[in-house]
């Protein structure tokens, strides 16, 4: 996916890279600890990012998401996430929030 008319890493494939690196986060949390999800038909959905895309890269370009958990509140999760170059260039920086959701009654609702 290019933005516009340019080969570069796109700002939609950036938040979906930001996103993943959250739930990844979320799946290794311990059972027992704050944050983890103890259901097994629980799951988080992406409530909120607000991103700066600072810097492009082209295709091809090996990037990194790191998702930082801020604040367990609840079933509400927030993240700081910052994706890098292979350079260590800061490409990207969001406030990400997630909300665990029963995921029967979340597609059943869709």
């Amino acid at each position: 996916m290019g933005s516009g008319l340019l080969p570069v890493f796109a700002t939609p494939s950036v938040v979906a890279l930001m996103e993943n690196a959250a739930c990844q986060l979320i799946a290794n949390i311990p059972a027992g600890r704050v944050g983890a999800i103890e259901n097994e038909d629980e799951t988080t959905v992406g409530t909120r990012i607000a991103i700066d895309h600072v810097k492009a890269c082209r295709p091809g370009c090996m990037v990194t998401a790191t998702a930082q958990l801020i604040s367990v509140n609840g079933r509400r999760y927030e993240f700081k996430v910052i994706v890098t170059d292979e350079n260590g260039n800061l490409l990207a920086t969001a406030e990400h929030s997630r909300f665990i959701v029963s995921s029967k009654r979340f597609m059943a609702r869709i």
